[in-house]
């Protein structure tokens, strides 16, 4: 593709996209169609399976869409979407990683820290998809350290909601990163 949108045009359209822009969900998703695409083939998966995995990725950044944070850049939110396909892809199959030739090693980990973006980032993403008083009590117990007594102690809640609160949000978090439920039990 000629020409290939930049990072601050793909903003754009997803800005547009999620203000109700079908003509900008169209620009996105059919510029990070191509995308996609290589990202998959880079990572050992077959042709046919790479375009199926293009097309979930797609699909999930169109439902959650409205879950992207636009301070953050799009291709790493995109490409977070993506390897969590191809996680839930390896595991429905079995698979225990891939297998890159030896000497394409070198330029796929540079690939893959450039659009690896930053685990921070990618928790803090997952997170704003909380609720406030859940997403308080993983930050302060599970992120910061804290103890339960000593989350509570700064939020002014009871130990008990502190746990109630953990434990719903991480719950909550599982669900997120296996996506829909029956996804993969396609007949």
């Amino acid at each position: 593709m000629t020409g290939r949108p930049d990072e601050p045009q793909l903003r754009a359209w997803m800005q547009a996209a999620i203000a109700g822009d079908g003509a900008a969900q169209a620009q996105l998703l059919s510029a990070l169609a191509p995308r996609l695409r290589a990202f998959f083939r880079s990572r050992g998966t077959r042709p046919e399976d790479a375009e199926d995995l293009v097309q979930e990725t797609l699909i999930a950044v169109h439902t959650k869409r409205a879950l992207y944070d636009p301070g953050q850049p799009l291709t790493a939110w995109v490409y977070a979407i993506a390897r969590y396909r191809l996680i839930d892809r390896w595991r429905r199959e079995g698979r225990r990683g891939v297998q890159i030739p030896i000497d394409t090693y070198e330029n796929q980990l540079a690939a893959e820290e450039h659009e690896a973006g930053d685990p921070v980032r990618d928790v803090a993403t997952l997170l704003s998809s909380l609720p406030a008083k859940q997403r308080r009590a993983i930050e302060l117990v599970k992120l910061a350290g804290q103890s339960v007594r000593e989350a509570a102690d700064a939020t002014g809640w009871s130990e008990s909601d502190i746990k109630v609160s953990v434990h719903r949000g991480i719950k909550a978090l599982a669900r997120l990163v296996a996506g829909p439920p029956g996804r993969g039990s396609q007949s």
